[in-house]
């Protein structure tokens, strides 16, 4: 089992929300879902996983001198022989993912003041990133937490989107501590349907859109839209807000859940109902320029954001804003100044010939689709696309990613991405199979970007798919530095004599 350690100052089974057969209630010195770091006295949570069970890892734990052990029935039954001559509590939990969030949060106790967290199926590290600008730029210490991390005015890594229940408490509670006000988090369908978030006092939840994705974890297109709906049923609590998107069925169906739930209801969209509207858009090479209403009344903001659909995104982050106590005024003043998330359609350079160079993570072909097609409205002239596909994943979208430049960019240019064990030929010939006798093969990725962006005319955009804000490239077993947006400004800086 991987996981993470914690231990601070001891507390007592019981206060921790837990309680051991026979009525056991033990000094606990610390948390652990990682059996290779129990330590004396800890409570070892032993969860079920996706392959393996934690409770095959029970019995090292014992030997490690754990204080009680934290189960479900399967898991008690895989140790009942370790258990019979231990004299430690054992805790049976229904639900022990729950179980485990409860006694984390109790464990670290603080948390910042204000807490927000966005699900949906794309748009979350945007709304939750826009929020945390938001915040700071109206004099808030603030973080946002999930796919990049954790950044703000506290930094911190983080191994998944939604983190396990000991690593999330241990940040909001270290981030509390550092100063950190305000929070805004990604909630993923795992984070969710795993009881991650159990346990985090949020005031408010948005939800940005909904289509099929992660199919390979949840069963059907429904459990995973109610996995997503557990942030409005099970997480906020009557009376806290909720801000839906409801351009789509989809939306209405999650901003039903939240009025039967009792909660404050901030609505987005396009339609006449939309308590946040957006009214209209205008693209430009850099930016767009917006108009909305804010309860019917009528605003203008120039974004410098690629993309119809962050316009959504900006007014998700507004409503979470407003959920937390924040002025209308303020939040307005703010938004001008808002930045992409680092690789998600980021500005990476500018030719003196005014055409632009964007750096995107789409490495699938419906990410890759939908980066071309938010691109387009903003483009003048040609879109010129370099991408590749990664070694030792899903060998059927290469083609598919090769079609997708076909049909949406006017210039394709096929590289390496994360070959890994691979061969990078073999990977790049099956992306040219669909790319099609136009695109232009270059293996190296930096000549790839140099290529790319000599090719730029007036009006012209160039967009480096694949890596996004990854800052290395796997070959074989090592990683080398590579940084797509760093490339950019190398080349346009040559090839415009700045250096």
């Amino acid at each position: 089992m991987t996981g993470e350690t914690v231990s601070r100052a001891s507390k007592k089974l019981s206060q921790l929300g837990l309680r051991g057969r026979d009525g056991r209630d033990p000094v606990i010195s610390g948390i652990s879902v990682d059996s290779r770091t129990v330590k004396p006295g800890h409570l070892f949570a032993a969860l079920p996983g996706s392959t393996v069970h934690g409770g095959e890892f029970i019995p090292y734990a014992l030997r490690m001198e754990a204080g009680a052990v934290l189960t479900d029935r399967a898991g008690a039954r895989m140790a009942a022989e370790a258990f019979a001559d231990w004299d430690g509590a054992v805790i049976v939990a229904e639900d022990p993912r729950a179980a485990l969030a409860g006694a984390a949060a109790l464990w670290f106790e603080a948390q910042p003041e204000h807490v927000v967290a966005v699900t949906g199926t794309s748009g979350k590290t945007s709304v939750a990133t826009f929020t945390r600008q938001i915040w700071q730029a109206l004099g808030h210490q603030a973080i946002s937490l999930g796919t990049m991390g954790v950044e703000g005015d506290y930094h911190a890594k983080l191994a998944h989107t939604t983190p396990e229940p000991v690593t999330l408490h241990r940040v909001l509670s270290e981030a509390a501590q550092a100063g950190v006000t305000h929070a805004a988090m990604e909630a993923s369908s795992h984070g969710l349907d795993q009881r991650r978030l159990d346990g985090v006092r949020v005031e408010a939840g948005a939800f940005t859109n909904f289509s099929q994705d992660h199919l390979d974890y949840h069963a059907d297109f429904d459990e995973y839209f109610a996995a997503k709906a557990l942030l409005f049923n099970h997480i906020l609590e009557d009376g806290e807000s909720a801000v839906i998107n409801i351009d789509s069925e989809h939306g209405r169906r999650m901003a039903d859940i939240a009025r039967d739930q009792g909660l404050a209801l901030t609505t987005i969209g396009t339609g006449d109902d939309a308590m946040l509207r957006i009214l209209g858009q205008r693209y430009d090479a850099t930016g767009q320029d917006l108009r909305f209403s804010v309860m019917g009344q009528a605003h203008m903001v120039r974004l410098p954001l690629i993309g119809g659909f962050q316009a959504e995104n900006v007014l998700a982050a507004m409503g979470l804003a407003l959920a937390s106590g924040d002025a209308a005024e303020g939040i307005l003043a703010a938004l001008p100044e808002l930045q992409t998330v680092r690789g998600r359609m980021q500005l990476a350079a500018q030719r003196d010939n005014g055409a632009a160079v964007f750096v995107d993570y789409a490495h699938k072909p419906g990410a890759l689709i939908a980066a071309l097609q938010s691109l387009r409205p903003h483009v003048m002239g040609r879109i010129i696309v370099v991408f590749g596909a990664g070694g030792d994943r899903d060998r059927g979208k290469r083609k598919l990613m090769g079609e997708a430049a076909r049909q949406y960019a006017d210039v394709a240019i096929v590289t390496d991405d994360n070959p890994r064990s691979e061969d990078p030929a073999s990977i790049r010939a099956a992306i040219m199979e669909g790319a099609g006798p136009e695109a232009t093969e270059v293996g190296d990725r930096a000549e790839a970007i140099l290529r790319g962006v000599d090719a730029l005319q007036p009006g012209d955009a160039l967009l480096i798919a694949g890596k996004g804000h990854e800052t290395g490239q796997i070959v074989g077993q090592d990683v080398y530095p590579f940084d797509d947006a760093e490339q950019a400004s190398v080349a346009v800086a040559a090839l415009d004599g700045r250096i």
